[in-house]
């Protein structure tokens, strides 16, 4: 097997307000709309998919819940090139809808972040400070 992750898919309670949060609200693109059913956000590197959570459930297999605790123990990330970037990354989140969960702050290891819950609560940690980036956008990880 190739180590790759193609597809992230983010079971969401609300298609269309999920569609404007990524892609209206922070310029995630995107061909889809929420009346075909699945929005496919492109990214560097992955895809991001937005999905009915109930369908989501379902696809799983017939014993999956659609409802979840307060923390899934699964976060997202969005890496900066700089630390001004993380400001404006979790100001654009919140100005979209998304909530601020932890104001941006030097860290443990040495770098800048902060996290941002999407409509849905879905996590996400905008980070400055541990890693280089290739060329193409994507991540040295050492």
């Amino acid at each position: 097997m190739e180590p790759r992750i193609s597809i992230i898919t983010l079971g969401v309670t609300d298609l269309q307000r999920s569609w404007e949060f990524y892609h209206q609200g922070l310029g995630f693109p995107t061909t889809r709309e929420p009346h075909q059913g699945i929005i496919f956000l492109q990214t560097t590197g992955s895809c991001l998919a937005l999905y009915p959570l109930s369908e989501l459930a379902a696809d799983v297999g017939p014993n999956q819940q659609s409802d979840r605790g307060s923390f899934s123990g699964i976060t997202l990330a969005h890496n900066t090139k700089t630390r001004e970037e993380v400001d404006q990354v979790l100001q654009l989140a919140e100005t979209a809808g998304g909530e601020i969960v932890k104001a941006a702050d030097d860290t443990f290891w040495g770098g800048y972040s902060g996290y941002f819950a999407d409509p849905d609560g879905h996590l996400w940690e905008v980070a400055f400070g541990a890693f280089e980036f290739n060329e193409d956008g994507s991540l040295i990880i050492p």
